[in-house]
């Protein structure tokens, strides 16, 4: 039974880090059972682990709706966020392997090498791309317990930062502020790494209500 909630758990949250599964989405329990191919209960198990975590609410008689916050809850959890990741930056300038630098270096190289190639082009792709970078700005910060709360923090956004690419100009700008990031984070420059990746993650007012208005 364990061994199936962990896994119905890794599927549904691999469902949200490649945008099968979206803001207001319902989580129905039957259809997750079947379609997985479990009881009930590793699916109500599951639903408690995400509720807990703030990924999905509970609605009455409807069942489970994946997380969609308001203006007031994006920008609450962005702040938490945008903290969180440049802490990650900063303690990545500090604690980062050699192997993990290089890592970093190609992940950088990729996004450069996709904002002058398709330009707008492919959003989805690049924010492929994005994630790695975050990713290996993370483990590079050596603190598996701020990955996780990065990663949860990550999942209640990831929709609205996935849809953020639409904008023209945008993956130029995310790809210039990789590099920006990449060589403070080499430079072993530990503040002004932390510095510019809050800002990299943070979004100003107006684009957080275009964002929401967006996504329905």
């Amino acid at each position: 039974m364990a061994g199936q909630t962990e896994g119905l758990l890794n599927a549904i949250l691999a469902d949200i880090d490649a945008g099968q599964l979206n803001p207001g989405d319902l989580l129905d329990e039957a259809g997750l059972a079947a379609r997985h191919q479990v009881s009930r209960t590793p699916v109500r198990e599951v639903f408690i682990q995400l509720e807990a975590a703030g990924l999905i609410r509970r609605m009455p008689r409807k069942g489970a709706v994946l997380f969609k916050p308001t203006l007031e809850e994006f920008l609450a959890i962005l702040e938490v966020h945008a903290n969180l990741e440049g802490q990650a930056a900063g303690l990545a300038a500090r604690r980062m392997t050699g192997e993990q630098a290089a890592e970093l270096e190609q992940i950088v190289q990729a996004c450069e090498a996709h904002a002058a190639q398709k330009g707008d082009g492919d959003p989805n792709g690049y924010y492929q791309l994005n994630l790695r970078f975050h990713g290996a700005v993370a483990m590079g910060a050596g603190n598996p317990f701020l990955v996780e709360m990065i990663k949860t923090n990550a999942r209640k956004l990831m929709a609205y930062y996935r849809a953020r690419y639409q904008y023209p100009g945008s993956i130029a700008l995310s790809a210039k502020e990789h590099r920006e990031i990449a060589e403070l984070i080499f430079a072993h420059d530990r503040a002004a790494a932390e510095a510019l990746m809050v800002r990299h993650v943070q979004f100003d007012q107006v684009t957080v209500m275009d964002l929401l208005a967006a996504l329905g």
